[in-house]
């Protein structure tokens, strides 16, 4: 196979990882300028970005049944495409959660780890753009640890913020819905940890 094709599949992944900075990007931007009754609008603002994710994952899919081979074993592309998908689709979920629960007012704790999930994503991004050296790369180890590291500050920041909850909370319907919103933000953290698992995954099978 040519390089040309070869790169196809890593241009791929970066390119699905994109979308998942920039719904990260426009989860921030949406809490900061929060607009409840803008909301039913800013889910389909979110669901275009969810959407276009969708439709690069089947593109590659749609390539990857015409290939004859493979720069990596067709299993792992499809992994790997995966869940690079489900940092989208996690992230959107956010937002969908907190139309149906009614939120109203954000808490400052959901900017902070909206934050954080900007950070998670451009790691993974930089991850995916070093992929493509895997073989010989000395920088993907780094890069790997970079992402657990800041999957760990997304558990201790859950921890933190559902504690702050409920020291401050007293309305119990209101103390639910922050848990959850809260619990969907730290499957944010988890999805970008899972690509970085995959391609720890791809690069050891591949040496």
């Amino acid at each position: 196979m040519s390089k040309k094709n070869d790169a196809l599949y890593f241009d791929h992944f970066k390119e699905n990882m994109a979308i998942a900075c920039e719904a990260a990007e426009t989860l921030k931007r949406l809490l900061t300028d929060f607009d409840a009754a803008g909301l039913p609008a800013a889910l389909k603002v979110m669901h275009e970005i969810e959407h276009r994710g969708d439709a690069k994952k089947h593109g590659m899919t749609e390539e990857l049944v015409r290939a004859f081979i493979t720069p990596i074993e067709r299993d792992d592309i499809i992994t790997l495409s995966q869940n690079i998908d489900n940092v989208t689709d996690n992230i959107e979920d956010i937002l969908i959660h907190i139309y149906i629960t009614n939120i109203t007012e954000i808490r400052g704790e959901a900017l902070d780890y909206a934050g954080l999930l900007i950070r998670c994503c451009r790691a993974v991004y930089f991850l995916l753009e070093e992929f493509v050296n895997f073989k010989k790369s000395k920088k993907l180890r780094e890069l790997i640890v970079r992402i657990n590291q800041l999957e760990e500050e997304g558990d201790a920041m859950y921890m933190r913020f559902r504690r702050s909850l409920h020291e401050s909370c007293d309305d119990p319907l209101l103390i639910m819905a922050w848990d959850e919103i809260f619990r969907y933000f730290e499957n944010v953290c988890d999805a970008c940890e899972d690509v970085a698992d995959v391609v720890e995954s791809i690069a050891i099978g591949n040496v």
